[in-house]
C-alpha cells in the first residue's frame, strides 16, 4: 500500500508546485537542463487542478510548500540552509517561510500530557492556558504548577503528527531515488542524501526529549554569560511528547519600539545579539541555529533571552579553531594564511595552487573592506568564500552553511535595531579572544595536557607495549619499516609514560 500511496503524494505535490507557478522556479534554481524543465511541465500541466491552492500573495515556492503542509514546511527550512542545492536566490526566499498552523485544541493538548507525564492534568497544574503560540510540530500553552505556584511553558507534540511526518519523508525519499534516475545531473546534489539528513532532523525534533536535552546543554553552556539567558528546563514534567520550561516575561525582538521605549541602548543591544551568537559558536561549538526575532526577546531585566531550541548547530573542535583562523586572517588581510589554513586543514585539495586560491580569496575580502557600515557583513563573508572554496574543490560542509545562514539572519535581527552597526568591528573582540585563548602556546599546552591525561590511562600496559615491539623488531615478524615504527612507537610510548609519570609524582 505504501508504493500507491506515495505515488499520489509525488503527484499532488507536483500538481501543487505547478498550480503556485513554483515548478519553473524551484527548477531554474536547481539548475536543471532545459529538456527537463520542459518535461517536467507537460506532465504537471495537465494534473495542476488536482493541487491544493495556497495562499496567493506569497511567493510561489513559499505558496507551494505551505499548502503542503507541515513536512513540507520543515523542508523549505532546511532547504533555506542548502544554498549549494536551491541556489542563492530561492534559499534567500525560504528564510521567511513561516512555521505557523492553526492551534489544535487545547482538551487534546491536555489529553496529550497526560497520557506523557501518566498523571492527571489538574493534579499537576492549577492554571493550563489555551494556546500561546502554534506551530507546524507543536504549539505552547502557559501553565501554572499546582504545588510550587510556578508559571511555566509547556510545549506538546501535535497528535499524530510523526506518522504524518513519515509519510511524506517516506515519499520524498521515493521523490530522490525518481530525480537521480531520470535526471543524472541531479546526482552532483545528493538527493537522497539530503533526504536522510532532514529526516535526521524531524526525527530529532518528534522526539521532545532531544530538545529538552539540547536546551539544557545550552543553559549549561551560557550560564555565566552577562546578558543572555535561556529559560531552565523542568525535567520531570518532560517527556518524549510534552516539554515543559519556565516561563520568561519579555518583549518579542520584533516589536522595535517597545524595545526602545525602554531605553535600551539600540546600538549595546545588537551588538550584544552577534556577539552572543560568536562567542557560542566559537567557544562552545554549539549554538542556536535558529535566532530568529521570533526566537528572541527582551527581559524585563534587559537580558536577551532565547527561546525554541528544536534547531542547534554544533562545530568541532578543530574545525572552530580553523574558521577562527580564517576569519582572523581576513580581519589582518592576511590572505596567503587565510589560503595555508585552507590547506592545512585538508580543505582544499592540495594539487591546488595556493597563490592562485590567496589571489580569489583576496577577491573575497577586499570588497568588504571597502564597505560602509551598513553594507560591511559576515554572512556575505561566508558566502563568497564558499563560492570561492567550492571553485577550488572543497566539499560542502553542512554544519558550515548552517552557521553562515544563522549569521545572516542574526545579522538582519541586529539591524533592526541599528542599521549603522560594523558587523566587523562587533565580532573583532570575539575573534581575537577565541584566538587568543585556543591558537597560540596556551592552547598547545592544554592540548598537551589533555594527551598526556590520555596517555596515563595506558601507562601500565607502556612496558608490555614496548617489550612486545622490541620482540617483533628481534624476531624478524614484521617487515623492517613496520618493525623499525614499532620500536619507535614502543620506546616513545614507554618514554612518555616515564615522563608522565614523573610530572604527576613530582
Amino acid at each position: 500500500m505504501r508504493g500507491p500511496h506515495n505515488i499520489w503524494r509525488l503527484i499532488r505535490t507536483g500538481a501543487t508546485f505547478e498550480r503556485a507557478g513554483a515548478m519553473k522556479v524551484a527548477l531554474e534554481a536547481m539548475n536543471a537542463p532545459r529538456s527537463v524543465r520542459i518535461v517536467a511541465r507537460i506532465i504537471g500541466w495537465p494534473v495542476q487542478w488536482l493541487g491544493l491552492r495556497g495562499d496567493p500573495s506569497q511567493p510561489p515556492v513559499l505558496r507551494a510548500l505551505t499548502a503542503l503542509g507541515p513536512a513540507y514546511i520543515k523542508f523549505g527550512q532546511l532547504m533555506s540552509t542548502r544554498p549549494d542545492v536551491v541556489g542563492p536566490e530561492l534559499a534567500h526566499e525560504l528564510r521567511v517561510l513561516q512555521d505557523k498552523l492553526p492551534p489544535f485544541p487545547t482538551d487534546e493538548a491536555k489529553a496529550e500530557v497526560e497520557k506523557e507525564l501518566g498523571i492527571g492534568i489538574d493534579e499537576v497544574f492549577s492554571e493550563f492556558s489555551e494556546p500561546v503560540a502554534a506551530a507546524s510540530l507543536a504549539q505552547v500553552h502557559k501553565a501554572v504548577v499546582r504545588d510550587s505556584g510556578r508559571v511555566v511553558a509547556v510545549k506538546v507534540l501535535r497528535p499524530g503528527i510523526e506518522r504524518a511526518f513519515l509519510r511524506d519523508v517516506d515519499a520524498f525519499y521515493l521523490a530522490a531515488a525518481i530525480i537521480e534516475f531520470v535526471a543524472p545531473f541531479s546526482r552532483r546534489l545528493r538527493p537522497r542524501a539530503v533526504i536522510e539528513h532532514f529526516h535526521g532532523v524531524v526525527k530529532g525534533e518528534l522526539d521532545l526529549r532531544m530538545e529538552a536535552s539540547a536546551a539544557d546543554e545550552f543553559a549549561h553552556n551560557t550560564r555565566n554569560d552577562p546578558g543572555f539567558s535561556v529559560p531552565a528546563l523542568i525535567w520531570e514534567l518532560s517527556a518524549r511528547r510534552v516539554m515543559t520550561t519556565e516561563w520568561v516575561e519579555g518583549i518579542p525582538l520584533g516589536d522595535i519600539p517597545a524595545i526602545l521605549a525602554t531605553g535600551q541602548d539600540p546600538v549595546e543591544f545588537a551588538s550584544r545579539i552577534l556577539q552572543t551568537f560568536l562567542t557560542h559558536a566559537l567557544r562552545d561549538g554549539f549554538f542556536h541555529a535558529d535566532m530568529h526575532q521570533g526566537n528572541l526577546k527582551r527581559g524585563p531585566n534587559g537580558d536577551l533571552i532565547a527561546l525554541d531550541f528544536g534547531i542547534m548547530g554544533r562545530i568541532d573542535t578543530y574545525t572552530r579553531r580553523v574558521y577562527a583562523e580564517i576569519l582572523f586572517g581576513f580581519l589582518q588581510r592576511d590572505y596567503r594564511r587565510v589560503a595555508e589554513v585552507h590547506f592545512e586543514a585538508g580543505y582544499v585539495p592540495a594539487d591546488q595552487d595556493v597563490e592562485a586560491f590567496a589571489q580569489a580569496l583576496r577577491s573575497v575580502g577586499e570588497p568588504i573592506f571597502d564597505y560602509d557600515a551598513r553594507q560591511v557583513s559576515m554572512g556575505r563573508l561566508f558566502a563568497h568564500l564558499f563560492e570561492v572554496t567550492e571553485q577550488f574543490g572543497m566539499q560542502t560542509r553542512t554544519e558550515l552553511i548552517l552557521l553562515q545562514r544563522t549569521m545572516v539572519v542574526v545579522e538582519g535581527v541586529a539591524r533592526t535595531l541599528s542599521e549603522d552597526i560594523n558587523m566587523w568591528e562587533v565580532s573583532r573582540p570575539v575573534i581575537e579572544t577565541y584566538i587568543r585563548d585556543n591558537i597560540g602556546p596556551k592552547a598547545m599546552a592544554r592540548d598537551l595536557g589533555a594527551t598526556l591525561r590520555v596517555l596515563t590511562r595506558f601507562g601500565p600496559r607502556l612496558p608490555e607495549l614496548a617489550e612486545a615491539a622490541l620482540r617483533r623488531a628481534s624476531t624478524g615478524g614484521e617487515p623492517e619499516p613496520k618493525r623499525q615504527n614499532g620500536l619507535v612507537w614502543g620506546l616513545g610510548g614507554a618514554l612518555i609514560g616515564v615522563i608522565v609519570a614523573l610530572l604527576f609524582t613530582g
